[in-house]
């Protein structure tokens, strides 16, 4: 093991040892994994979650700026002290160069969204105000229908999502959460 991921996991072992969500059901985990970029790791880390019958609601993969490196952010849902376990057992994995819960953190987390949302002339600028409000852009108008892109938190993509729905919103698709730790703390 090396320096940085002795420093890594004892930070976060001290951070899960004061979370206050340590037995409900409820707790979402936004897990930050750094990899070694080799063939059959997503599936070895699938199946630590498989194993436990917990599900991966949400997952990213990326190159990273390190050659031979990828990024994962995985997002999973059940009591913290079972996802706290799937971390510590990520961590041991071969290609798992270190894997932390950033639920906790002061990290910055984002997600994608594009709406695809018919409607009529008359529609259209309210659609377009409505997209302006979450900062959210047209990227494509068609006679009937326009695609809105709009970046930010879970809930404020689900939030523009449940405005559109008055609409006739005819296609979704998400990226999935993407999360970076604050300051010179690794994520």
């Amino acid at each position: 093991m090396t320096d940085m991921q002795d420093t890594v996991r004892g930070g976060q072992q001290d951070r899960d040892a004061l979370s206050p969500d340590n037995t409900a059901n409820g707790h979402r985990a936004t897990m930050g994994l750094l990899v070694n970029d080799r063939p059959g790791v997503l599936v070895r880390i699938a199946q630590v979650f498989s194993r436990r019958g917990y599900n991966i609601e949400s997952l990213v993969v990326s190159p990273t700026h390190v050659a031979n490196t990828s990024r994962m952010t995985i997002t999973s849902s059940g009591p913290y002290d079972v996802l706290h376990q799937i971390i510590l057992q990520l961590n041991k994995l071969v290609d798992v160069i270190h894997a932390r819960d950033h639920s906790m953190d002061e990290a910055v987390t984002r997600e994608l969204a594009l709406f695809k949302v018919l409607c009529n002339v008359n529609q259209r600028t309210e659609v377009l105000q409505l997209a302006e409000v979450f900062r959210g852009k047209a990227v494509d108008i068609s006679n009937d229908t326009i695609t809105i892109e709009a970046t930010g938190t879970t809930e404020k993509i689900d939030a523009l999502e449940k405005m559109l729905n008055k609409f006739d919103l005819r296609e979704m698709v998400r990226t999935g959460k993407v999360v970076m730790a604050r300051g010179r703390e690794l994520t």
